[in-house]
């Protein structure tokens, strides 16, 4: 029995990892803030998400499994450049932005347990998360990640020691209390701009890339099909856990903050850091404890996807060596990008620039390019001059083109509340 659960969660990797890093601190910031500005108002978007969130990193990952190669990889080969360089220059951008927003929620979660400059604690995350990257082979910093999704049962913990009203849960998430304004649609926007995010598509399919490299006798599906119906199964449960994990996670976080922030009267929480301090006087010092640890359990673990999942894409569009099998030297270009998005992201911690106001955009701005960028990858998950013989199902292609839609809608009613 023991050995098959071993070997049950030997086989998790590239999903479970990308859900888990879904909810990094910038992450955790949005949620916080959903549960304290609008109560149980927010709980059902979890739940909707859940399954296109599964669908389109299903997706994701078939891309990378069956054509071994990343999104933007098949974006230089099969789409207009331009398209390529726009998208990859947003997604820089956007990372670089969360790996600074991530950076100083660490760096405030550990002044506020044990004292000592934030911004000094944000550089040394910085450099260990960089160092991490450049020194740790990958099969043994595949697992060490993998790890690393334990800290987010802290948000489970904390959740456990917070009194939660079942039945008025039941009805907000039932029947879901929507609010048509400006601030409700901006929040929603950013909501799923954390939780479908560009980053985790490009990460999720770079990594199936990664597992089929790092496994001797494996080729892309569409060039050999041997054991595929295998691989595609364990994509799709890998997916699925991953996904519903995060979103758990997720719901946790948000209720946790409904049910003591809001109802104590604090809706306005900028950063994570200042959920886990509001939590100390309503819900005690454990929970507190608990909320920061969780800060930078999960900090550690998403920066090296959002640095790398940048790395991935600025490589794949210039034809540079890339992954983390590799070593430095063998991958000057790809670890040039992890080393740099990470420490820039440090340094704008030490700038005027509001990294909490930079998160709010930064999360915006993936709701936003998420949109073209699911329409791209369910047009390449369509084609059989890309995946061959292992083009995506009707209900997935439903599936994705219902995720993508949403997104749409949302990012148009969004804009449209801004004008009014």
């Amino acid at each position: 029995m023991i050995k098959r659960v071993n070997s049950f969660l030997e086989r998790l990797g590239p999903g479970l990892i990308t859900g888990a890093a879904d909810d990094d601190p910038s992450g955790i910031a949005t949620y916080s803030q959903a549960g304290a500005q609008f109560g149980l108002a927010m709980l059902w978007s979890v739940f909707l998400t859940t399954p296109l969130m599964v669908g389109i990193q299903v997706v994701s990952a078939r891309i990378g499994r069956v054509t071994g190669h990343g999104i933007a990889r098949n974006l230089r080969d099969h789409y207009p450049r331009p398209l390529m360089w726009f998208i990859v220059s947003l997604l820089l951008v956007a990372n670089t932005m969360n790996i600074a927003a991530d950076l100083g929620a660490m760096g405030e979660a550990l002044q506020l347990v044990v004292g000592g400059p934030s911004h000094g604690h944000a550089l040394l995350f910085g450099v260990i998360a960089v160092l991490m990257q450049l020194f740790v082979p990958y099969r043994y910093l595949a697992p060490l990640l993998k790890w690393l999704t334990l800290s987010l049962f802290a948000y489970v913990a904390v959740l456990l020691t917070v009194d939660i009203p079942w039945m008025k849960l039941a009805v907000a998430t039932l029947i879901p209390p929507l609010e048509l304004t400006r601030e409700y649609l901006m929040l929603l926007v950013a909501v799923l701009g954390t939780t479908i995010s560009p980053y985790l598509f490009f990460w999720q399919a770079s990594q199936e890339v990664e597992e089929q490299r790092a496994t001797a006798g494996d080729e892309p599906l569409r060039d050999s099909s041997t054991g595929a119906r295998a691989h595609l199964r364990r994509i799709k449960i890998d997916t699925w856990l991953g996904m519903t994990f995060s979103n758990a996670i997720a719901f946790a976080i948000m209720l946790t903050t409904a049910v003591t922030l809001h109802n104590a009267g604090i809706t306005d929480i900028q950063s994570s850091a200042q959920a886990a301090e509001a939590l100390r006087p309503i819900a005690g010092d454990f929970a507190f404890t608990l909320f920061a640890a969780g800060i930078i359990g999960t900090g550690l673990l998403a920066i090296p996807v959002l640095a790398g999942s940048a790395a991935y894409a600025v490589a794949e569009a210039m034809q540079w060596p890339i992954g983390h099998g590799l070593e430095p030297a063998e991958a000057k270009g790809f670890y040039a990008i992890i080393t740099l998005a990470t420490l820039i992201g440090a340094g704008i911690d030490f700038t005027p620039v509001d990294p909490i106001k930079a998160l709010l955009w930064s999360a915006m701005v993936n709701g936003v390019i998420a949109v073209p960028i699911m329409a791209v990858m369910m047009r390449m998950a369509v084609r059989p001059t890309i995946m061959g013989a292992f083009t995506i199902t009707p209900k997935l292609q439903r599936l994705g083109w219902f995720a993508t839609g949403l997104m749409a809608l949302a990012v148009v009613a969004m804009f449209g509340s801004m004008m009014v």
